[in-house]
């Protein structure tokens, strides 16, 4: 079985979803830059949306008379409203540890006092 010359089915979209779970979880794992873990992070919560909406397709419901199927799209949307929150938060945590500090290596981020 070829996945390249197949029609793009939900194997397609959960190939993608893991890529970028593993890329995110690499970076988040690798990298020393605040805003490296960042885009990690940012990676994991995409690849797991696409998922997600994978996961909401015809094939795995149980019973399509009574659900419109968009259980997985609502989570997902659920998932992007958290992580630009989280973003938000977590730039204006960087931003003000660099004012203090000067750098945003998160080896050096060990003291809580500002």
């Amino acid at each position: 079985m070829d996945l390249l010359s197949q029609p793009v089915g939900t194997m397609h979209f959960l190939l993608v979803g893991a890529v970028l779970f593993v890329c995110g979880a690499v970076c988040m794992a690798t990298k020393r830059n605040a805003l490296g873990v960042l885009m990690g992070i940012e990676l994991v919560l995409n690849g797991a949306n696409i998922n997600f909406v994978a996961f909401a397709n015809d094939t795995f419901r149980a019973d399509t008379s009574f659900a419109l199927g968009l259980d997985g799209h609502l989570i997902a949307l659920f998932v992007i409203v958290l992580a630009a929150a989280e973003a938000a938060v977590a730039l204006a945590i960087t931003l003000n540890y660099y004012n203090n500090h000067a750098t945003i290596d998160v080896d050096h981020a060990e003291e809580l006092k500002g």
